[in-house]
C-alpha cells in the first residue's frame, strides 16, 4: 500500500489539477482538512522549493485569496513562443493609460474610456483583451447595451499586485510634481509575494 502524499503535495497536486482557475482559500482549507496558518506555512514552503529548484518551471502565487500554480518568469519566452504571442513585449503608452483607467474605473464601457482620453481606445483595448490584461464583464443597461470591460487575475499577476487594493491610491501623488509610472514593471517585478492572508 503507497503510503499517503504529505500535506504539501497534496498541496500542489490540487492546485496543479485546478489548472488556471486556482483554487480558492477555503475550498483549500476543506480539501486539506487544515488551519489558515498551516495552509500558510504550507504555501511558503511551496513557493519557496518551487523557486529554489533550477529544473522547475512552476511558480506557486496567490491573487485574491485563490492559489494558482503559474509558469515561472524564467520560462517566459518559451511559453511566448509556444502561444505564437510575446508577452513580455512591453505595452505601449496608450495602452497603460487605457489599463490606468480601467482599473481605476471599472467597470467600465469603451465610450466612457474615449471621452476620459479625448481619442479612440478601440485597438489598445482589443491588445489589452488579447494580452489577458482585461476582459469583458457584461454590459452596461443603457442604449446600445456596450460592453463593460474590467481588469483580470493574470493583470494582478503581470504586475505583481495581489489585489486592487494594492494599488496606489490616486490621491497620494497629486501634489507630486513628479510623473508617477502606476505599472513599472521593473519596480514591480521586485516584490516579494507573500501569502500572509488574515485569517
Amino acid at each position: 500500500m503507497r503510503p499517503m502524499a504529505s500535506k504539501e503535495a497534496q498541496l500542489e497536486a490540487l492546485l496543479y489539477a485546478a489548472g488556471d482557475d486556482g483554487l480558492e482559500t477555503d475550498n483549500l482549507l476543506q480539501l486539506l482538512e487544515i488551519s489558515p496558518s498551516a495552509l500558510r506555512e504550507l504555501a511558503n514552503h511551496l513557493k519557496d522549493r518551487l523557486k529554489n529548484d533550477e529544473n522547475s518551471g512552476l511558480q506557486l502565487i496567490c491573487i485574491n485569496h485563490t492559489y494558482k500554480l503559474t509558469t515561472s518568469a524564467e520560462c517566459g519566452d518559451v511559453i511566448s513562443k509556444f502561444f505564437q504571442k510575446d508577452l513580455s513585449k512591453n505595452l505601449s503608452q496608450s495602452a497603460l493609460e487605457i489599463l490606468s483607467i480601467i482599473a481605476y474605473r471599472q467597470p467600465i464601457t469603451r465610450v466612457e474610456i474615449d471621452d476620459l482620453r479625448g481619442v479612440n481606445s478601440s485597438g489598445a483595448l482589443q491588445t489589452l483583451v488579447w494580452r489577458g490584461l482585461i476582459k469583458v464583464n457584461g454590459k452596461k443597461d443603457v442604449p446600445g447595451h456596450p460592453n463593460l470591460y474590467v481588469t483580470t487575475d493574470y493583470f494582478l499577476q503581470y504586475f505583481n499586485y495581489e489585489s486592487l487594493a494594492d494599488l496606489p491610491v490616486i490621491e497620494e501623488f497629486e501634489a507630486d510634481d513628479n510623473p508617477v509610472n502606476l505599472f513599472d514593471q521593473d519596480e514591480q517585478n521586485s516584490k516579494e509575494i507573500n501569502f500572509d492572508e488574515g485569517e
